[in-house]
């Protein structure tokens, strides 16, 4: 999984609330069993001008211009709710989505987030609407600089500091999912077995 240091990219606002599971992804669209192939299905209800097509619906904030390449949403308060699916966070991934900005998250999905190195930020919903005014003056010309060492959000001269969880913060810096994060305690893993084993050898077949 790639480690997420410092990531500056296009901004763009979806500031609407309680935007869920089945808005960023729709159950139509997890037809496949893997993660890859559904970023093509990315907020398919308004990306498209039809559920049946694939022509893009120019009003929809990831298809304008002014977004191009887009990898950090400002989202509204409470999103990803909704479901626990996690097809929504690899899809958002392999759109190019590293970071969203919002006031709050769903919890299962902002703990997707983190385990497919995709960086859950919560500020005030003063910041996020202070963030979300500076990038729509121009998208393009005011990238947003997240530092997660530093735990700050920079645009032009706004900067503005992050809480992010101890645990979380490691995972995403050294690009650890759960299984990954398990192995770098192997050593203590073996330890303990090996110790078992010698109290209580019955419990092993070896």
């Amino acid at each position: 999984m790639e480690p997420f240091v410092l990531h500056e990219g296009v901004a763009a606002p979806l500031l609407r609330p309680n935007i869920d599971t089945d808005a960023i992804i729709p159950s139509r669209e997890m037809k496949r069993v893997s993660k890859t192939g559904l970023g093509e299905g990315l907020f398919a209800d308004e990306r498209y001008v039809s559920a049946a097509g694939r022509e893009p619906n120019p009003t929809f904030v990831l298809n304008q211009a002014a977004y191009k390449d887009c990898s950090i949403l400002i989202a509204g308060p409470n999103f990803g709710c909704g479901s626990s699916r996690e097809h929504a966070v690899w899809a958002l991934k392999e759109f190019g989505i590293r970071a969203i900005v919002a006031a709050s998250f769903g919890a299962i999905f902002a703990n997707n987030c983190i385990r497919n190195g995709l960086l859950p930020v919560t500020l005030p919903q003063q910041q996020v609407d202070e963030l979300a005014a500076r990038v729509m003056e121009a998208p393009q010309a005011h990238p947003v600089c997240i530092d997660l060492r530093a735990q700050t959000i920079r645009a032009d001269d706004l900067r503005l500091d992050f809480d992010i969880d101890a645990g979380a913060r490691h995972m995403l810096l050294h690009g650890l999912d759960a299984i990954a994060l398990t192995q770098t305690r192997w050593e203590l893993i073996q330890a303990f077995h090996e110790a078992r084993r010698e109290k209580r050898p019955w419990l092993y077949t070896e």
